[in-house]
């Protein structure tokens, strides 16, 4: 009893923590089902009297949201393959390497994470520009050619870092080439960080509204986000509507997480990153 007692303690104290983060979810997707037009209400609404399921469909007959939809879709399911494969091979190189050469790269990567998503506006609308590129779906995924952000390939690397070196020695002994060495060793055992890279890689894109903005100039070629905000224009008082929006930009993560979390949440996920013992 002695010992049940401060587990029992812990779980109500995560239990409270997570209602905590998931209620504003939940008065989300309940103020989305309430009447066209009302605003939001005074008080706590747990569900609503009558339950209006069809803002949902009023989203795609105002905007063509269906095709917003399947474009950032494509760019998810391009850029998000595009960056486990690069930055894996980057972490794996980084973890590879001799000491002084994997310092100073690791700090330029720490140093990257340091220069503002502002800075580079520019510099990557003259790259598009200058391959024809702008336009274009392929505007949106050519981040992932360079990993996506600098974080990923750290977190591969400290991944691969845990990895014991005489497993690698030994592969190297049977003759295992480099690439044999990245995918039949190394990743299978960084399997939590291959998820939880997938996962923040899915947001990163989903819900990615400056590039599309930057770089998009006809509609055909808008993504979710720019639609959200295309809603709140028609009618930014439309407070059921616009959460019906948000709900339907939020379900795709909210399911990704729920499908996945049990991988690199474990025993083995990324809370034992930076343990080096």
């Amino acid at each position: 009893m002695k010992y049940q007692l401060p587990r029992l303690a812990r779980h109500l104290l995560a239990g409270g923590a997570s209602l905590l983060f998931l209620l504003p979810v939940y008065w989300m997707f309940v103020s989305a089902l309430r009447a066209p037009g009302l605003p939001p209400p005074r008080t706590v609404e747990w569900w609503p009297a009558d339950p209006h399921w069809g803002n949902y469909a009023t989203l795609f007959t105002l905007l063509p949201m269906g095709r917003y939809l399947r474009n950032s879709l494509l760019v998810v399911a391009a850029a998000t393959p595009l960056t486990l494969l690069t930055a894996s091979w980057a972490g794996f190189a980084l973890s590879q390497l001799p000491q002084p050469a994997r310092g100073r790269l690791i700090n330029l990567s720490v140093a990257f994470l340091l220069i503002p998503a502002s800075a580079v506006w520019l510099f990557r609308f003259q790259l598009l520009r200058w391959f024809g590129l702008l336009d274009t779906l392929w505007g949106l995924i050519i981040p992932a050619i360079a990993a996506s952000s600098p974080l990923f390939v750290l977190l591969y690397f400290w991944s691969f870092r845990r990895v014991p070196g005489e497993l690698i020695e030994a592969a190297r002994l049977d003759g295992a080439e480099v690439g044999q060495l990245w995918w039949r060793v190394a990743m299978p055992l960084v399997r939590p960080t291959t998820i939880a890279v997938a996962i923040l890689t899915f947001v990163l894109y989903w819900s990615d509204f400056i590039s599309p903005v930057l770089y998009i100039y006809r509609a055909r070629w808008y993504t979710l986000p720019v639609g959200l905000q295309l809603i709140r224009q028609l009618d930014s008082t439309n407070w059921p509507l616009l959460l019906a929006a948000a709900a339907l930009m939020t379900t795709p993560i909210l399911l990704l997480f729920f499908v996945l979390q049990r991988t690199f949440l474990s025993n083995q996920s990324l809370s034992n990153l930076f343990d080096r013992s």
